[in-house]
């Protein structure tokens, strides 16, 4: 599931220094450090350091905001995905389809049951799975898809829905990026079956260090999910099922709580960011040079990530320049997993054409709440300076941004 990786280089300059980080987590710390630190001390005074009272706070609280009766807090997203396939009852020889432009965990908890990753492709504007081609994938052995609402938006759910009821397959979104998003006014983690969620500390709702929830409005797969974060123990020393140890500490549940409040809020300061980025974009014509995001229809796109298509292979020319320039990028992801060296005993990896591209093309720009309106004129105007010099000869040299003549109004970001 997408949780990425724990180098946070880009992620500790403070608002003025010279360039632009990928995203500033501390920005957020030092706007509630004091409620944050109150949090923590309650819960070191108080002792109950594991499933404390903070932990059934968090769950009451994500389970309304997701809009389902149950939420069950575990230790991090990528077990949140284990525990929803093992209260699926997926096992060795099970299939299961999966995009494979994700993140590792995505499909590497499908492995570990000893069933089978079934890689398929995905959508070109959303970069969510295609749900033509899972229906092509399925087989009398499929037993679970599993779509993934990636950077902020959710996949094709209706149709993979129809699917899924017709064929008895079990739908497990995989939400780690998509706190809050929605479709047709439905949100993440009330669309399938069972949702994942991670509060990796760059998610949009971060901890401070890993944890993570699932969702459901199934109440006897939430008993289940309960007794398998726990060993599968109830009571105390005898085990029902053979579960994995994956309780959220009281510690993360307590600074979510503090942050959970101000989610909303932090959503449309994202959203404001990804409409200024293609206010500017367009005012210098770099639109036509780059693949901007698009919200696709009927959905609440909460942006996690910001990201571009660099088309003709230029893409790690465009971050390198960017890098000297201090303007942190990432690519997600430049490896699809079919392609990945673990999965080869799965045989001949499938042509999966539109995958294979975004990996290639895509890369993310900083994007975070309290990011001002000069830190993202200074990544248009880098860009802008990329592609006009590095311009083919066949083409007329792109003017500058035409945004940078005149001074932008800062978008303040009091909260976060």
């Amino acid at each position: 599931m997408p949780k990425e990786p724990s180098g946070q280089d880009s992620s500790a300059s403070p608002p003025g220094a010279s360039g632009v980080p990928l995203i500033d987590i501390q920005r957020q710390f030092r706007m509630l450090h004091e409620e944050l630190l109150a949090a923590v001390g309650r819960v070191c005074a108080s002792g109950r350091y594991i499933l404390g009272p903070d932990c059934q706070q968090l769950e009451e609280s994500l389970a309304r905001y997701c809009c389902v009766s149950q939420a069950i807090g575990c230790a991090s997203g990528s077990d949140a995905l284990l525990l929803a396939l093992l209260a699926c009852d997926i096992g060795p020889g099970d299939e299961v389809i999966v995009p494979s432009y994700t993140f590792f965990a995505t499909a590497s908890a499908v492995a570990r049951l000893g069933a089978v990753p079934v890689f398929v492709d995905i959508e070109p504007a959303g970069y969510t799975i295609d749900a033509q081609a899972v229906a092509a994938a399925i087989t009398p052995a499929t037993r679970a898809i599993i779509p993934v609402h990636l950077f902020g938006q959710c996949a094709q759910m209706d149709e993979l829905t129809r699917l899924a009821r017709h064929r008895g397959i079990r739908l497990i979104e995989d939400a780690a990026q998509a706190i809050g998003a929605e479709l047709d006014g439905r949100r993440a983690g009330g669309l399938g079956d069972a949702a994942c969620f991670s509060f990796y500390p760059t998610k949009n709702l971060g901890a401070f260090g890993d944890a993570g929830l699932l969702a459901t409005a199934d109440a006897a797969l939430a008993d289940k999910l309960r007794l398998l974060r726990t060993h599968g123990m109830q009571p105390r020393y005898h085990h029902q099922l053979l579960g994995i140890n994956s309780r959220l500490d009281t510690l993360q549940a307590a600074v979510l709580n503090v942050k959970l409040p101000h989610l909303d809020h932090w959503t449309a300061l994202r959203q404001q960011h990804a409409e200024r980025y293609g206010e500017l974009f367009a005012a210098g014509g770099l639109d036509q040079v780059l693949g901007l995001p698009v919200t696709l229809p009927g959905r609440r796109h909460v942006w996690n990530q910001y990201v571009v298509r660099v088309p003709e292979g230029r893409r790690d020319a465009l971050r390198e320049h960017l890098a000297q320039r201090q303007i942190g990028t990432e690519i997600y992801y430049p490896v699809p997993l079919h392609q990945q060296p673990c999965f080869a005993y799965l045989g001949t990896p499938p042509v999966l054409e539109q995958t294979e591209r975004a990996a290639r093309e895509t890369v993310a720009l900083p994007i975070f709440p309290e990011m001002t309106g000069d830190e993202q004129e200074l990544v248009v105007k880098a860009i802008g300076e990329f592609f006009r010099h590095r311009a083919p000869p066949r083409r007329s040299p792109l003017a500058g941004p035409k945004f940078l003549g005149r001074r932008e109004e800062k978008v303040m970001n009091d909260e976060r």
